[in-house]
């Protein structure tokens, strides 16, 4: 731990590789304690409206597990199945001498100032774990939560699914509806073991003015699957994710699926690096965006290290209002005998395909809306239904606002 704080002094005064440089002193992490929650219904009704919008479903009859922070402190952890294990982060690093080989293992707390803010002023976060050979049936829910207004919550999570388990997390980030500005930011960990199969999806659902910075990274072993879907579809000021995952072990995968919608005024610095470092491995990386006045950097990297791997990056960006779109796909082949390749267009929908919907009822608004969701809808392949639906639900509560 001390090694952990050492390196990250040292990091406090690092700007970030990409996107606008955030001044840390605006924001306070001085927050009054929260009561702890047996039952979410007892949540104040914009609170529960705001993380139903996020994908927690606020009676946990349809999952594995609940976790929910409010700010700085945890308010709610539900159980329901075996095979399990959800636990906050400081009091699984209590708990367990273990976890010291996973924690800042795959992110180094000395990357820049985020990062070095969460290793020294850590708030909490989680660890979900699938214990080995089992299979988590209903999805395990999270949700981080910002009801302070000018609140800085930092965050570290670790996600492990063991050898041949399966597990799907929907996590769902947000902000109260009184809240103008914040700051969140998280780092995240993942640990896919051999023949293991995690799906990871955030739907986010921030404030206008609030700023994000994440830095997650991750390991599959041979034969493992991790899908990591991200979703964010309401104004937010600022908000920056690159996540990384390593292919170390024969026959791994990775897919990454984002769907974005920038607003005026706002910022969306997103991307994906997928590394294959043994035979046989496999990468998608997709995204799907939108501005209708937001600035948006869509960003993708597949780097093939040995032959007989497979891969393929696909950003498609349209331009409603204004607004930027920058799409940045990246391969690099370091050997003979790797297969990668790569899709990228930006462009503006088609007004012959307006005036056809138009042509069959719909008014102009209708046409684009129709349209809009289904350049939205990307198949994504392993996902289970109920978090197929969650996407979709994401995508309808959106609608009116694209």
């Amino acid at each position: 731990m001390l090694d952990v704080k050492a390196k990250a002094k040292e990091a406090k005064d690092k700007k970030a590789k990409f996107g606008i440089d955030i001044d840390l002193n605006e924001f306070s992490s001085e927050t009054e304690s929260k009561e702890y929650l047996e039952d979410l219904n007892a949540m104040p009704q914009d609170d529960k409206e705001r993380i139903i919008m996020a994908g927690v479903d606020i009676s946990e009859k349809d999952r594995a597990g609940t976790f929910i922070q409010e700010d700085t402190d945890v308010v709610h952890i539900g159980l329901k199945q075996e095979g399990l294990e959800l636990i906050s982060i400081k009091d699984a690093l209590d708990r367990y001498d273990w976890l010291q080989d996973y924690y800042w293992k795959m992110v180094a707390p000395d990357i820049d100032k985020y990062t070095a803010e969460v290793a020294t002023n850590l708030h909490n976060g989680y660890l979900i774990r699938a214990l080995p050979g089992k299979k988590v049936l209903f999805p395990v829910q999270s949700c981080l939560y910002i009801k302070k207004d000018r609140m800085n919550q930092n965050v570290h999570n670790i996600v492990i699914a063991e050898e041949d388990s399966e597990i799907h997390i929907i996590t769902g980030c947000a902000t109260s509806s009184h809240v103008t500005t914040g700051l969140h930011i998280g780092v995240t960990e993942f640990y896919v073991k051999k023949n293991a199969k995690l799906s990871y999806t955030m739907i986010h659902l921030w404030g206008k003015d609030v700023m994000v910075r994440t830095r997650s990274a991750g390991t599959v072993d041979k034969g493992g699957l991790f899908l990591n879907n991200y979703i964010c579809l309401s104004p937010v000021k600022s908000v920056q994710a690159y996540p990384t995952t390593y292919l170390k072990g024969k026959g791994a995968t990775a897919r990454y699926y984002t769907i974005l919608a920038g607003s005026p005024g706002g910022e969306m610095d997103i991307g994906g690096r997928v590394v294959l470092q043994e035979t046989d491995t496999h990468a998608e990386i997709i995204s799907r965006t939108i501005t209708n006045g937001g600035n948006i950097a869509a960003r993708g990297d597949l780097i093939g290290e040995v032959p007989g791997v497979k891969a393929h990056l696909e950003c498609s960006g349209l331009i409603l209002n204004g607004g930027t779109m920058h799409a940045v796909p990246e391969l690099t082949g370091k050997t003979e005998g790797v297969e990668m390749s790569h899709e990228a267009s930006v462009g503006k929908i088609a007004q012959d395909e307006i005036l056809y919907l138009m042509s069959r009822g719909l008014s102009e608004d209708e046409a684009v809306s129709a349209i809009v969701r289904g350049f939205l809808n990307v198949d994504i392949p392993d996902l289970p239904a109920e978090l197929k639906a969650e996407i979709d639900h994401a995508i309808e509560l959106s609608k009116n606002g694209l």
